[in-house]
């Protein structure tokens, strides 16, 4: 084994899982060394949530090799999850204890002892924005700051590695801000954090590398903006005109205004119905500088 693969936070070589004969994720390879923020991005169905699953132990590796924090994920399960800190696709909190104790139970889970886990929880409930609820059910929270509950639990056990799968789904612009924020400080400090994301805004930001996936395959990786420099295609823009507007004018007077685009294509492509210079629809390419 090369010593960069001794020492990857985690280490995935033909990595496969079926269900009921359909390939979820199909002979992958990749290596995330330790401290860095590295992203799974791709569409629904594409294996990204199943590799989460494999890495932090809910579902059984079914071929090829993964260790995480140079751990066998098949052989040491248990001894992966006291490590890491998980935030699932799915809201699994207790609905039976407030949202103090959810915290609390969870640090007890991993032998945190009593003082320091309430102590714990009262800062986390600060961090995700939860203090003045902290004696609230999880039923009276909104789907926003259940998110934001997930978060802050995975941090309970102050983890070397956190896996994220989609950690700001349903949050608002200023929470997903702040949990941003966070992650950012917990990887200044050396914590290893592993997110899936549909939200190319948020690998771009917090990682460093990048690994697009789909049909179970790895279809790319490297640093973000070079992956949207090479993969992001032009956009189409689309426009319905009314009655009385002159379409040639009106992409004239955008021409040269919008910064970073190109609205050339747009003139060559566009289209009117027969015999009228007004109304119809245009349609045209613009790509984002």
């Amino acid at each position: 084994m090369a010593r960069s693969e001794e020492h990857a936070a985690v280490l995935a070589r033909g990595l496969k899982k079926s269900y009921a004969g359909r390939v979820a994720v199909d002979g992958i390879d990749f290596e995330v060394p330790p401290g860095i923020c590295f992203g799974f991005l791709g569409p629904n169905g594409a294996g990204k949530t199943t590799t989460m699953k494999m890495i932090y132990g809910l579902v059984a590796v079914e071929g090829g090799e993964l260790r995480v924090l140079g751990l066998d994920a098949r052989r040491q399960r248990r001894e992966i999850k006291s490590r890491i800190g998980v935030v699932p696709q799915e809201t699994n909190l207790d609905g039976d204890l407030t949202i103090r104790q959810n915290l609390i139970f969870q640090g007890r889970y991993f032998g945190v002892e009593s003082r320091r886990a309430r102590e714990r929880a009262d800062e986390l409930l600060e961090f995700a924005l939860l203090a003045d609820r902290a004696e609230e059910r999880i039923q009276a929270l909104s789907g926003g700051m259940k998110r934001r509950l997930l978060v802050a639990r995975a941090l309970v056990n102050e983890p070397e590695l956190i896996v994220l799968d989609e950690p700001t789904t349903g949050l608002d612009p200023q929470a997903r801000l702040a949990v941003w924020r966070a992650l950012e400080r917990l990887r200044r400090q050396g914590v290893t954090l592993l997110l899936t994301t549909h939200y190319m805004e948020e690998a771009a930001r917090l990682c460093d590398r990048l690994l697009i996936m789909d049909d179970g395959r790895i279809v790319t990786e490297g640093q973000p903006r070079r992956l949207v420099d090479q993969h992001v295609v032009r956009e189409i823009l689309e426009l319905e005109l009314g009655d009385g507007c002159d379409g040639e004018a009106l992409v004239e007077s955008i021409d040269g205004r919008v910064s970073g685009h190109d609205l050339a294509d747009a003139r060559r492509a566009s289209t009117r119905r027969p015999g009228s210079r007004s109304g119809g629809r245009w349609s045209g390419c613009v790509s984002a500088g």
